[in-house]
């Protein structure tokens, strides 16, 4: 079992400070002295990152090289579990800026099994921030003026499951083929031919089968979903095997959704896949489907790690909080409104709407 206590520091070898992952140039890099150190093991991948059998995961029977604990402390805001080094005992939730007192709990979970390293440094991200927010006309002008002063941003790997499995699937149902037929009809007090459609429909039945491959479930409630699925699509093929150095400098954030509970969305997302080769295998102009019966078998999956740069500012008693994607600078986050910005949008749409009947009104 791995112990997260002191997992993720990495001293310089030249002046013993603790080094840092840099995005930029991937590899450690002391800020105190500047040696950079090369990440052992790093560069392009040539093999898999294995999968985890489900069940035995369930189970609970899984080997103790896939368990590790972390020192992490639970928002009592939010609720996010963030890991701390051993010697920080105050802090600010990354996730909405609120004031946290750590404890020394650990908490034992599985271990991750690969990770997307960053690829942006925090000006990177922050100038992705700060264009982003530029171009929400109603935002306040104060909050876009006060996120643009460049106040640090978190680096916070956040947890994912991926699964795998192999289903096939019978179904019933009914296909439909459109036929036209011509009726007469009154309007205006005058007969007239009109085309009708109608639908013929005959029973249909099969079988479909599909394999899923690393269907991303997100294993936070830290952030509303609707933030982290608008930072997709995640480059999934340029997964490394895990390996602490690339959190050197970064916080990562236990998971909060069970594994259990993440193949049940996961399992959605295969139904409705599964309802979508269905109505494409009966074919013809709409299709009815009565029943679906799927086997499920051989499920696999990966805990993974994605890293998003985080703001959470808090502004005249509201926090709002934007999220970037480490990888690619996709952001997302409040949208927050400027009340006399959207007055005088109003204001101008109606001058402008008065301005316009007026002249019509003289034209005439």
């Amino acid at each position: 079992m791995a112990d997260g206590q002191n997992e993720h520091r990495f001293p310089c070898d030249t002046c013993g400070s603790d080094l840092r992952f840099d995005p930029g140039d991937h590899h450690l890099t002391c800020d105190h002295c500047g040696n950079v150190q090369a990440i052992e093991g790093a560069g392009p991948w040539q093999g898999s990152i294995v999968e985890l059998d489900f069940q035995r995961a369930v189970q609970q029977r899984l080997a103790d090289e896939d368990i590790e604990e972390t020192r992490v402390n639970a928002c009592p805001n939010c609720g996010a579990q963030t890991e701390f080094d051993p010697d920080i005992h105050a802090a600010e939730c990354p996730f909405c800026a609120t004031p946290v007192v750590t404890d020394t709990g650990t908490h034992r979970h599985i271990k991750p099994r690969g990770l997307l390293p960053f690829a942006l440094e925090e000006g990177q991200a922050h100038d992705a921030m700060a264009a982003w927010l530029g171009g929400l006309w109603f935002a306040p002008n104060g909050l876009t003026d006060y996120a643009r002063k460049g106040r640090k941003m978190n680096g916070i790997y956040v947890p994912y499951w991926t699964f795998d499995a192999d289903t096939k699937s019978r179904y019933t149902g009914q296909r439909g083929t459109h036929y036209y037929v011509t009726k007469t009809v009154v309007r205006d007090g005058k007969r007239r031919n009109v085309r009708v459609r109608k639908t013929r429909w005959r029973p249909a039945s099969g079988r479909v089968a599909r394999f899923f491959d690393d269907v991303l479930v997100l294993a936070s409630r830290s952030l509303p979903k609707t933030y982290t699925d608008g930072l997709e699509p995640w480059d999934l093929s340029a997964l490394e095997p895990y390996n602490p150095e690339y959190l050197a400098g970064f916080r990562a954030e236990g998971y909060q959704v069970e594994l259990a509970d993440g193949f049940t969305e996961a399992r959605a997302y295969m139904d409705r896949m599964i309802q979508r080769d269905v109505k494409y295998d009966i074919g013809g102009d709409a299709q009815r489907v009565h029943s679906v019966d799927t086997d499920v078998r051989d499920v696999t999956f990966k805990h993974v790690l994605l890293p998003i740069w985080l703001a959470a500012y808090k502004y005249r008693g509201e926090t709002y909080r934007f999220v970037v994607n480490g990888r690619t600078g996709r952001v997302q986050g409040e949208r927050p409104y400027s009340a006399w910005k959207i007055a005088f949008a109003v204001t101008l749409g109606l001058i402008l709407a008065l301005g316009v009947g007026f002249v019509i009104a003289n034209s005439q």
